[in-house]
């Protein structure tokens, strides 16, 4: 990873780079190390890398949530990201499936769910590691959605929020991401495994696993930005616009449903509005989506 790439910025973006490694460098993380709540997805591997920018690569660590709702492929990227970068990946296995206010699915669900993994890297990993601080990807378009009740578990633990302190949005992440050629810069967004079951139906292993299953057969398919809505029997199939007719077209569908339906499912629905971000919570929390 070349951080000479960074100069290669437009100037704003620099400046908020700059911003973010002076705001760790001169205190957040103390003389110690920073631990990053890592998922290898685009904002906290960018975090990771702005990390290892302002403190170096022996003071940073990643910390990866590891339970059903983390794919086996999110899983497998997020190591490939963490060597890429040059810093340790410690894997912490995490028990929210355990919590009975997180089976039940609430539109709090991922408050929970980050409850769990911030608790857990408090009595695991900060003492063994010798962490000053914790820190997570949530950027600035973050902070200002309705819907991220895991921000509130974030601020419980005390846990920083660079990205979105130094005014860092998504744009800017892709443009960070792609100057320091990191392997998920492209990578479409990767909700966990949960967010695809309906809000006030349990979330078990077993639905879990089929919708793993489901959408891992349809990436084998060439298909990579996609969802697999978990309503019963029904698959809510949701691609981009611009795939839905060579999805329901000839030869693809056919593969399609026998993909689907391998993961044990009767029905497959294709969503004619799309990938939908917050497509659960959102309408409950009363706002548009992206």
């Amino acid at each position: 990873m070349n951080m000479m790439s960074l100069a290669s910025l437009p100037t704003a973006d620099r400046r908020m780079v700059e911003r973010l490694a002076a705001d760790l460098g001169s205190g957040s993380a103390g003389s110690g190390r920073i631990g990053v709540a890592f998922s290898g997805g685009v904002d906290s591997s960018v975090l990771l890398a702005l990390a290892v920018y302002a403190l170096g690569r022996a003071r940073t660590v990643a910390v990866l949530g590891v339970s059903p709702s983390l794919a086996a492929e999110e899983w497998r990227q997020a190591r490939d990201v963490a060597h890429f970068v040059g810093v340790p990946l410690i894997e912490v296995e995490t028990r929210e499936q355990e919590r009975l206010d997180y089976r039940r699915n609430g539109p709090d669900r991922c408050f929970h769910c980050k409850d769990e993994l911030f608790t857990r890297i408090s009595h695991e990993v900060v003492a063994e590691h010798g962490l000053t601080a914790v820190a997570y990807g949530e950027n600035a378009d973050d902070a200002r959605r309705p819907d991220r009740p895991g921000a509130r578990a974030a601020t419980d633990h005390a846990v920083l929020r660079p990205l979105a302190d130094a005014g860092i949005d998504k744009a800017a992440v892709r443009r960070i991401a792609r100057a320091l050629a990191l392997p998920c810069a492209d990578k479409p967004a990767a909700p966990c495994l949960a967010s695809r079951i309906p809000h006030f139906s349990d979330v078990t292993p077993e639905k879990l696993a089929q919708v793993e299953t489901a959408e891992a057969e349809l990436r084998r398919l060439g298909l990579e930005d996609l969802r697999v809505r978990h309503h019963g029997d029904v698959a809510r199939l949701e691609v981009p616009i611009a795939n839905i007719v060579a999805v329901a077209g000839d030869p693809l569908r056919e593969k399609v449903l026998r993909a689907v339906r391998s993961a044990g499912f009767r029905f497959v629905a294709l969503d004619l509005a799309g990938i939908q971000s917050g497509a659960f919570t959102l309408p409950l929390a009363g706002a548009a989506g992206d």
